[in-house]
């Protein structure tokens, strides 16, 4: 549609992304690109005038290795953007990408282009059916079983129904995990999966608890702390703890040390607990962390990960 607008509006265009260019390679084969003029190589972008040219490119998520992420960084061979241009996000932002799509928005700032998106005009092209065409689909296919699968709870549930009120017999809804058999018998789950993401993390592959990335995230974020607290006979403190904090702020905002207001936490915490309840030792080093994490967020407003070593 782009493509037939550039051409009715006298303009050619120029196809950027090897996903975009495979589609369209595609749909010219299925003749869904008859009557359209020929797109134009890279090679020949400087040769036209910038107001008589469309380019048409992948990137609008903002994966940093689409085309528009590359031309908002200057890095194309052929082809570059110059103060002055237009820049048309005709899709909408997927949760999640939010953060890479303002990097490129900014970028194309900086760099003197006029931005234009869903909120500023009618510019955006959805991928997704509408119900009636989804209900010809059906009518043409005629499946016997449906099996709603896309987007969150709501929008499956719509999904199923619309399903069912098209006269698919057997409607199976299913959430990540599940196994569906499909034949014999009716459309039944039958079992569940285990599912999620899994890292490459060095050698190893796993999921990010076994692989240690949630630890590792939080210590990025505010540090650890390394308590070995040790109880004499009568279950006193044999001196002060000693404490090692690593990736923590060094002082707060009235010039204490930190190290210092996590160490008076850590003997408030025994001195607080009943001598005969300090055989518990698992009480008393939950009760050192509770404390030396709450004195780093009075100070800091961040709680680091602390570890607690009690030995008597």
């Amino acid at each position: 549609s782009i493509a037939r607008a550039a051409r009715d509006a006298g303009r050619q265009c120029l196809v950027l992304g090897r996903s975009l260019k495979r589609v369209i390679d595609v749909a010219g084969e299925l003749g869904y690109m008859d009557g359209l003029p020929e797109f134009i190589a890279e090679e020949d972008y400087g040769y036209i005038p910038r107001e008589n040219l469309v380019i048409i490119c992948t990137g609008s998520q903002g994966e940093p290795l689409a085309a528009l992420a590359k031309l908002s960084r200057d890095e194309m061979k052929s082809v570059a953007l110059t103060a002055g241009d237009t820049v048309v996000f005709s899709s909408r932002t997927i949760p999640g990408n939010e953060r890479a799509i303002l990097e490129i928005k900014n970028r194309l700032i900086d760099l003197g282009m006029k931005i234009i998106e869903d909120g500023d005009a009618l510019v955006h092209v959805s991928g997704h059916p509408r119900r009636s065409e989804l209900r010809k689909m059906y009518e043409w296919v005629r499946p016997q079983i449906g099996v709603p699968v896309h987007g969150e709870a709501a929008h499956l549930v719509a999904q199923g129904s619309l399903m069912s009120m098209s006269g698919i017999g057997q409607v199976a809804q299913v959430r990540d995990g599940d196994m569906l058999r499909l034949w014999p018998g009716p459309a039944t789950i039958i079992d569940q999966l285990p599912f999620g993401r899994l890292y490459k993390d060095g050698f190893l592959i796993g999921t990010d608890q076994a692989m240690g990335i949630r630890d590792r995230r939080k210590l990025s974020f505010a540090g650890h702390v390394a308590v070995n607290v040790v109880l004499d006979d009568k279950y006193e403190l044999a001196g002060d703890p000693d404490l090692v904090a690593i990736g923590v702020a060094e002082a707060d905002a009235s010039g204490e040390t930190l190290e210092d207001r996590m160490l008076d936490a850590a003997i408030g915490a025994v001195d607080s607990i009943p001598r005969q309840r300090r055989k518990d030792l698992d009480l008393v080093q939950e009760a050192v962390r509770r404390a030396v994490r709450a004195a780093a967020n009075e100070a800091w407003g961040k709680k680091p990960l602390v570890t607690v070593f009690v030995t008597r």
